[in-house]
């Protein structure tokens, strides 16, 4: 792999070479590979294939994750989001120990691997969120839960220069990686001012099917906002929005 260098960047292929534009700028690479008749058929290629299998598998559910979060990954999402969660989904069909290689899955993997997956690397909950928050999943009830006790925003929660306002979101989903549906809740607070006035305790309840057999997940966000001439206004777009999942209960 090579990078572009020069006024004119181009896109295509040329002989043996192939030039596309990423994220990471102009690039231009060999063609070659191996044919993909025999990586279908050939026994030499067993791992291949089922690491594709595997692939695949990880690609479909994070797409279903992502799909059931959507209203809020609307603001809270990094470019690179997509494939960082894959990958994550690849250890989590990894540590299924129940499957032969080739057919591991979500299911029997450990999805309670995915705690602590930060939506967007520009502004983790992690290092934005300082208040402490009680989160729930009953299965009983199907209750999913975010409890946040009063506290000073402006000493509580790191916010990007411009902040005037924010307010604290919520979702809880039922994912079946299977059939590939869902089932999900989102919450809100109102808009808050990010200033050294106490908020009051919050109490978010996204609830899912009660005694679901389904994978369950909690997710909890922050999105920021500036006030200009008394109109709100998303800060940066949302860039800097923090999302992750913060509690995860598997089969």
């Amino acid at each position: 792999m090579a990078r572009q260098k020069g006024i004119i960047k181009l896109k295509g292929t040329i002989g043996d070479i192939t030039f596309y534009k990423t994220q990471d700028g102009h690039l231009a690479r060999e063609k070659g590979g191996i044919d993909a008749s025999r990586i279908k058929s050939d026994p030499a290629f067993q791992r291949t294939r089922e690491n594709g299998s595997e692939f695949g598998r990880a690609g479909k559910a994070g797409k279903i994750l992502r799909t059931a979060l959507r209203a809020l990954l609307l603001n809270s999402a990094d470019g690179r989001m997509v494939s960082r969660l894959t990958q994550a989904m690849i250890k989590v069909i990894q540590a299924d120990t129940v499957s032969v290689r080739g057919l591991r899955n979500v299911i029997d993997g450990e999805a309670e691997l995915l705690a602590g997956f930060e939506f967007n690397i520009r502004g983790k909950l992690g290092t934005s969120l300082f208040a402490p928050y009680v989160a729930g999943i009953d299965r009983v009830t199907g209750d999913i839960t975010i409890d946040i006790a009063p506290f000073i925003p402006a000493n509580m929660i790191a916010a990007p220069g411009g902040t005037t306002h924010f307010k604290i979101i919520s979702a809880g989903s039922e994912i079946d990686f299977e059939g590939e549906t869902f089932v999900s809740t989102n919450s809100e607070t109102t808009i808050l001012p990010w200033d050294l006035t106490p908020t009051v305790a919050i109490t978010q309840a996204n609830p899912v099917t009660p005694n679901s057999t389904r994978p369950l997940f909690l997710a909890l966000g922050v999105e920021f906002y500036q006030q200009v001439n008394g109109q709100m206004y998303p800060l940066k777009n949302g860039s800097y929005n923090p999302l992750a999942l913060v509690s995860v209960s598997g089969l």
